[in-house]
């Protein structure tokens, strides 16, 4: 059989095979079905930081780890962890509004927490009421709540079990991330950024974890093969996303932000293109990452060391 005049199929199917794959080279990978390029490929915006520590002499003179965007009645809200060591060993809540998720203004009566230590938040909006889990000291986790975004409550301690019931082993549990449908709550903790494992709650009192193996672990690649944090959970177009930060070092020198998917909340697979948002030197916001939609499309937004935002190509 000839595939072109004077040619045999044979070598006309080679030539082909060898001009397909040179496309396929020059071409750039379009992202699985099950990861839509909305919430992957996305680029930076100008004008960055959008805020940043306070500079010497303020409580909040550096920022660090996990804050927290919501947008709800026509302002963006952002909550952040401030510090300053010269002042206090403990990490506090900080509070900003915006207009329009850009330009950000601190409150006036900053921090909204005077005692304790309050890092590493997320948010969720149930009802009316506001539930913030968050790192406390030695990276316990721990739940506020408030019902105008700026008084908070402590309500204590997590206590989470075993399936068994039993008390998961002392240390630490960080970076909480919380997801609540059908009536149950869920809690993503890591411990020592080495796991991530996966915890119910019907009461907000006591945690019990659907296995006692992670549901996200480092590795088999490169870019997460030292430490993995979930930091946001959403739901999009039927199935469960994770952002979680990642490093590629052993001893956690830089981090960045990938995505994984579920279909259940237990059983994660981890977008191929991971990471989402990698180390730049002229840009280090690379973590702590989470997205926000503006009504026309997702922001993703990164608040550690300071805050930035990410844009969807093309969009």
């Amino acid at each position: 059989m000839l595939g072109m005049r004077g040619v045999a199929w044979p070598a006309f199917a080679g030539v082909l095979c060898m001009a397909l794959a040179v496309m396929s080279a020059v071409q750039p990978a379009a992202p699985p079905a099950e990861f839509p390029s909305e919430l992957v490929d996305v680029v930076e915006a100008p004008n960055q930081p959008l805020l940043a520590g306070a500079g010497p002499g303020a409580w909040d003179m550096k920022m660090r780890e996990r804050g927290w965007i919501m947008r709800e009645d026509g302002t963006w809200h952002l909550w952040y962890t401030g510090y300053n060591d010269s002042l206090s060993d403990s990490r506090f809540l900080g509070y900003a509004t915006s207009p329009d998720g850009f330009t950000w203004t601190r409150w006036p009566s900053n921090p909204l927490t005077k005692d304790g230590w309050v890092e590493d938040m997320c948010i969720v909006k149930h009802g009316d009421t506001y539930y913030m889990f968050a790192e406390g000291r030695n990276d316990i986790a721990h739940l506020l709540t408030s019902k105008d975004r700026i008084h908070w409550q402590e309500q204590g301690d997590l206590d989470i079990r075993q399936v068994n019931g039993r008390p998961i082993a002392p240390g630490p549990r960080g970076t909480p991330s919380g997801w609540v449908e059908d009536g149950v709550w869920w809690l993503f903790y890591e411990r020592e950024d080495l796991a991530v494992f996966a915890a119910t709650s019907k009461n907000l009192k006591i945690w019990t974890n659907v296995t006692d193996t992670p549901v996200l672990e480092r590795g088999p690649e490169a870019y997460d093969k030292y430490a993995v944090a979930v930091d946001q959970i959403i739901k999009y177009q039927g199935r469960y996303y994770a952002y979680y930060h990642a490093s590629a070092l052993p001893k956690w020198g830089e981090w960045t932000t990938c995505l994984a998917v579920s279909d259940d909340l237990v059983h994660w697979r981890k977008y191929p293109g991971n990471p989402v948002l990698k180390v730049n030197p002229a840009s280090p916001g690379a973590s702590s990452g989470m997205v926000v939609h503006d009504g026309t499309r997702f922001r993703l937004y990164t608040t550690h060391p300071d805050v930035r935002v990410y844009l969807p190509k093309g969009r």
